[in-house]
């Protein structure tokens, strides 16, 4: 869930991204929970740049080791999300990952993968966007951060213009935080200043 802003700093530079990610993650987490905020970061980076979901996935799986207990369950995932019905997808997901707690990184990041591929099959974007949120939530689990994560990447891939006017209109510009200093934020200041540190961090700013 903290994956985000590492991205969005480091567009088209998901080397750059998971090395952040790592830095972040390493405070509180250990092994695969490292790897998921990396994979997830360099994901974002990568689809900030492109319109193929499956070229920013494979520059993510680039970023984590690749003996990685995650590694291969995102690998074995794909090929679950060959499945013409999400269903059966789901179904081998929960067989293969359903042991792990409710909230560790590798049962979700398969669902949001789930989400996102599924997601991606859709011939309309505003489509693309809502079904990888959809499925991603509806798989279960830690539902709050997998559909936040999915929204993030598909965000991301499509573009802003893309996302339905109905996802954003309701939030009216604002964001309230607990973080002393900065409680009241409009969404469209953060984005600014995100844009800023990316520029900076690209070397363009």
């Amino acid at each position: 869930i903290r994956c985000d802003a590492f991205g969005y700093a480091a567009p088209g530079w998901p080397e750059k991204a998971a090395e952040f990610a790592f830095r972040d993650a390493a405070v509180s987490h250990v092994k695969n929970g490292i790897y998921g905020e990396m994979l997830f970061a360099a994901m974002i980076a990568a689809a900030l740049v492109t319109s193929d979901l499956n070229e920013a996935i494979d520059a993510a799986l680039a970023e984590i080791p690749a003996k990685s207990r995650l590694r291969e369950a995102m690998l074995e995932t794909r090929r679950f999300c060959e499945a013409a019905d999400w269903r059966d997808a789901w179904e081998q997901i929960n067989a293969a990952y359903g042991h792990y707690h409710p909230v560790h990184t590798i049962n979700n990041a398969a669902l949001v993968l789930m989400g996102l591929l599924y997601g991606f099959r859709e011939a309309d974007p505003a489509q693309q966007y809502e079904t990888a949120i959809g499925l991603a939530v509806h798989g279960g689990w830690d539902t709050d951060c997998n559909g936040a994560t999915a929204g993030s990447v598909m965000g991301a891939l499509l573009g802003a213009q893309q996302v339905p006017t109905k996802w954003t209109a309701v939030l009216k510009d604002r964001l309230d935080s607990i973080v002393v200093g900065l409680t009241d934020n409009r969404i469209s200041d953060l984005a600014r200043r995100t844009a800023e540190v990316a520029r900076k961090v690209t070397g363009e700013g």
